[in-house]
């Protein structure tokens, strides 16, 4: 799905060629015999029009004829506007929605596959000018998907039309053609050669000209598009920095950021405006001349020598007038096409770097430099570092982290202390194969399981039960087990509603405070048991008698784990008696990294109680 055809025929050759095809076919036969019905529609005008020219020479008894001709007038319109082109909508509107369908499934898994194509798009990538990264990704899988498959589907069915119209009306033209004196070599071909001729000469002009207004509409669409999804995404993520904006009082702020993305809307709206006024002025003279005047001058030298009657004469002009509308139905449907090519090149945009994405250090090596190596160990070995040097983007940056050999025994407890920006919360992204640029070996214990519980406590809308047992399906876990973890952790109060996706009306994540966030996590983390956890300052929001809790809960349920821990704090937290939790400290100090171990202060002296006393009793003496 990395080319405009790839795209758009993905769906006909997937699984679910069946379902494609049936609905195609259903549509193509429905989009027939509508252009059949509408030879019959011209042949019932002309009948029709014929009777009321002739009814004074008829008399009283043509008002028969009239109406008969009416009554069938209106019942084939019927049969072409409410049975043929009314089901065939139905058909066409579910294949819409089914075609849909399957493509946001398909980019949904790829983005959300194994290798975390979605995390590099959308967290490490960049909507910079100029950069590799496609921009605003949910307009692309949502807006653009939709209007690509029903422009496309209305293409589609407009060219099927054209194609059938052509035919059918090509040969009732042939079948009614006559001779034409000045023509005779064309013998009774004459009439229809003049139609075909018109045909051939006055669409491809106009089309010509619309063609060129269209690439500017196109160009346009892309520039709207890319504007919108700016302006939507900046919305998006107001609702995720309301806090932050009022108690900053940052209304002003955040409204003059609105109103410049905006003004790119308007400008280019504006252009939109003036190129699609041109289009409508051209599209409605040409339409209007096209049935008003050309439809009825190729059949004109036939009457005039008398060799047609009038009612032939009208029906070809009817026949003419469908068949030069049918064949300009590119002009017609200009806007779409440019709608079209501007959706789909947006798309094709997000499939590509889905596929360059999958292999990560590929892709960001186009920007920088990235040359991380990820390896197994056997798991008594622990987890080991050689050679790791963390740097940004570009070709040639200087890291600034550098950790030359670190190497962590199983069930060893790591507190990365550092000050703020020196890299510690990288330094752990590193390690699970989320920072995007550097290079050095990273070893894991084989076998071992692992989870990281990252700062960020955003949740996804679904169910407590579920945010808890991710990345497991909550069915997987028993409600009693979980019911059991949550009452350890503090979040009790919530057991009776924990299956559900909301708690009195609100999602999850905007109910948890900050604190009750981090005890979600912990209990992901009691449920899962890992074997290496990884910390990023993920009791952050936690007040330090939770904390306490929090290292004591996992010390209970993982007793065996290696934990490499990122706080803010420049001491490793200990338990109520004292004691630490932490065996080691590795300090990130001038961008180097170095393990010392935590230093256990010694217990206070203990006390001589008879000493004490005597000494008591010395004092009493010397009292005055």
């Amino acid at each position: 799905m990395r080319s405009f055809w790839g795209l758009l025929k993905a769906y006909w050759v997937s699984d679910k060629w069946r379902e494609a095809w049936t609905l195609t076919v259903a549509v193509a036969l429905l989009s027939a015999a509508a252009s059949k019905s509408g030879v019959w529609l011209a042949q019932a005008s002309g009948s029709f029009i014929a009777t009321i020219a002739s009814f004074h020479d008829l008399g009283v008894e043509a008002i028969s004829d009239v109406l008969t001709a009416a009554g069938i007038l209106v019942g084939l319109a019927v049969l072409k506007f409410a049975v043929f082109l009314g089901f065939r909508h139905y058909f066409s509107s579910t294949l819409h929605r089914k075609w849909r369908q399957w493509l946001d499934s398909q980019f949904n898994a790829a983005l959300l596959s194994d290798r975390r194509p979605y995390y590099h798009l959308l967290v490490m990538g960049s909507s910079d000018e100029g950069s590799n990264i496609p921009d605003n990704i949910d307009q692309r899988v949502q807006d653009s998907i939709k209007a690509m498959t029903g422009n496309a589907l209305g293409m589609a069915m407009g060219l099927i039309s054209v194609v059938t119209s052509v035919y059918f009306v090509g040969e009732m033209l042939l079948s009614t053609s006559v001779a034409i004196h000045g023509l005779d070599f064309l013998g009774t071909y004459a009439s229809a050669a003049l139609v075909f001729a018109l045909a051939v000469t006055y669409v491809p002009v106009s089309t010509a000209i619309a063609l060129r207004i269209g690439r500017a509409i196109e160009a346009l669409n892309m520039a709207m598009l890319r504007y919108e999804g700016s302006y939507r995404a900046e919305l998006s993520m107001l609702v995720r920095r309301v806090l932050p904006i009022a108690a900053a009082r940052g209304e002003q702020v955040q409204a003059s950021i609105h109103r410049r993305q905006y003004q790119s809307i308007d400008r280019t709206w504006g252009v939109q405006n003036k190129i699609s006024a041109i289009f409508l002025a051209f599209n409605g003279s040409y339409t209007y001349i096209t049935q008003k005047v050309v439809a009825y001058l190729p059949n004109m030298p036939a009457y005039m020598q008398g060799g047609i009657s009038f009612q032939t004469y009208v029906t070809g002009s009817e026949l003419v007038s469908e068949l030069i509308s049918d064949c300009s139905w590119v002009i017609q449907v200009m806007p779409d096409i440019a709608n079209l090519r501007a959706n789909v090149n947006r798309v094709v945009e997000l499939a590509d770097a889905i596929e360059r994405v999958q292999d990560a250090q590929a892709f960001y090596r186009e920007t920088g430099v990235s040359e991380f190596r990820y390896e197994q160990q056997a798991a008594e070995r622990g987890l080991s570092i050689q050679g790791l040097e963390l740097m940004f983007a570009g070709k040639e940056v200087q890291p600034f982290l550098r950790v030359a050999r670190l190497s962590i025994k199983p069930g060893q407890w790591v507190f990365v202390r550092g000050p703020s920006g020196s890299g510690k919360s990288c330094l752990i992204k590193a390690l699970n194969g989320l920072w995007p640029y550097g290079r050095g070996r990273v070893i894991m214990p084989e076998g071992m399981k692992t989870l990281y519980a990252c700062q960020d406590t955003r949740l996804p809308q679904a169910s407590l039960k579920q945010l808890i047992a991710m990345p497991e399906d909550e069915h997987e876990h028993r409600d009693l087990e979980v019911a059991a973890i949550m009452s350890a952790v503090g979040l009790g109060d919530f057991i009776p509603s924990m299956g559900n996706p909301y708690y009195r009306g609100r999602r999850w994540d905007d109910v948890l405070s900050g604190g009750q966030k981090q005890k979600v996590v912990l209990a992901r983390i009691l449920l899962h048991t890992p074997d290496v956890l990884f910390l990023d300052e993920a009791t952050a929001a936690l007040d330090p008698e939770s904390k306490t809790e929090f290292h004591r809960l996992v010390r209970q349920y993982c007793p065996k784990a290696t934990v490499l821990s990122v706080m803010h704090e420049q001491t490793p937290p200990t338990d109520s008696l004292g004691r630490p939790f932490y065996h080691a400290i590795l300090n990130i100090e001038n961008g180097r990294a170095g393990l010392e171990p935590v230093v256990i202060p010694a217990p206070p002296p203990p006390r001589d109680v008879r000493g004490g006393l005597r000494s008591m009793l010395s004092v009493m003496r010397h009292r005055p």
